[in-house]
């Protein structure tokens, strides 16, 4: 290992010890009141993440205080998490990941969570939430878009919100003109958009399914089905890959009225750049999870907020 390496190296593991020590305030911290009102905080779950969730549950909640919480068990949670999410989350459904039938679709890779969230949609707006966010400010957009009942997206990144939604055949041309730039699913699958049907008129954008709100609809599985069917005639076995379900997300979500991309400069992927000043939610990518304390910075003020 280089130098560089091994001072990252010792970088990230004690920022993952600053911020496993901050996060355990969440316990000390009110439970959240559930309400029946028509939407649904959605998470993929397991022991491991227990207490960032529940920072990353209760913060969005403390600033839009809506909602009850559904939960995908991805098979870890024990009989002592479930006792803790139900004081904490006012006794939230849980739904086993093994028991979520997912063809024609792929299994694994948070497929069964998309799928739990779209059979959800019909009755309900659904916010998909992953652990490793912290919602710091107000989020006026986000009960905008409940309110108008408009899907949203996280942008990926600085670029990627700069072109928002484009056609499936635009997105073809702009990133891969030539094929795809790199061996990853999302690559292969945007390359292969342009051949779609209706690829000039169907949607796409490069969004992140870490915060993802759907909005409520009859179309339940309807679109993802033929959309991943499509996708696995033209990519076959890579469609199976980790990360297709998040191309499927960002597809689903385009294909809906009018929907909302989240202004960059207050909803954004924690990447190796500076934090923006104010920013109101925050998704602390893994790679850079850790870099500059930020993530224990914001656990910590967050559980302040909510104490107080």
């Amino acid at each position: 290992m280089t130098l560089m390496e091994i001072l990252t190296a010792i970088g990230r593991k004690a920022g993952s010890w600053a911020h496993e020590r901050a996060v355990q305030g969440i316990l000390d911290t009110p439970p959240i009141v559930a309400q029946d009102d028509g939407l649904i905080l959605f998470s993929m779950i397991g022991t491991a993440v227990l207490l960032p969730y529940l920072v990353a549950v209760k913060s969005l909640h403390h600033h839009l205080p809506r909602g009850k919480i559904v939960l995908l068990d991805d098979g870890t949670l024990t009989t002592d998490d479930k006792a803790v999410l139900a004081k904490h989350c006012d006794n939230p459904e849980i739904i086993v990941k093994a028991d979520v039938d997912t063809a024609p679709c792929p299994r694994d890779n948070c497929w069964e969570r998309l799928l739990s969230i779209l059979d959800r949609r019909n009755d309900h707006f659904v916010i998909q939430l992953d652990s490793d966010t912290v919602t710091t400010g107000p989020v006026p957009e986000i009960a905008a878009a409940i309110d108008a009942n408009r899907s949203f997206t996280l942008a990926g990144g600085l670029d990627e919100a700069q072109h928002g939604f484009k056609s499936a055949a635009e997105i073809s041309r702009i990133f891969h003109a030539n094929g795809p730039t790199t061996d990853h699913v999302q690559a292969h699958a945007e390359a292969a958009m342009k051949s779609l049907h209706d690829a000039d008129s169907r949607r796409y954008i490069r969004g992140c399914a870490g915060f993802a709100g759907f909005a409520k609809s009859e179309d339940g599985r309807a679109t993802v089905s033929r959309f991943s069917q499509e996708m696995d005639e033209r990519l076959g076995k890579t469609w199976r890959q980790w990360g297709s379900e998040q191309v499927a997300s960002n597809w689903v979500v385009a294909n809906d009225p009018d929907p909302v991309q989240l202004p960059y400069d207050r909803y954004i992927n924690h990447w190796d750049e500076p934090m923006p000043e104010s920013p109101a939610f925050v998704h602390y990518i893994g790679t850079y999870r850790y870099r500059w304390g930020n993530y224990s910075r914001t656990t910590r003020e967050a559980i302040a907020a909510l104490k107080a």
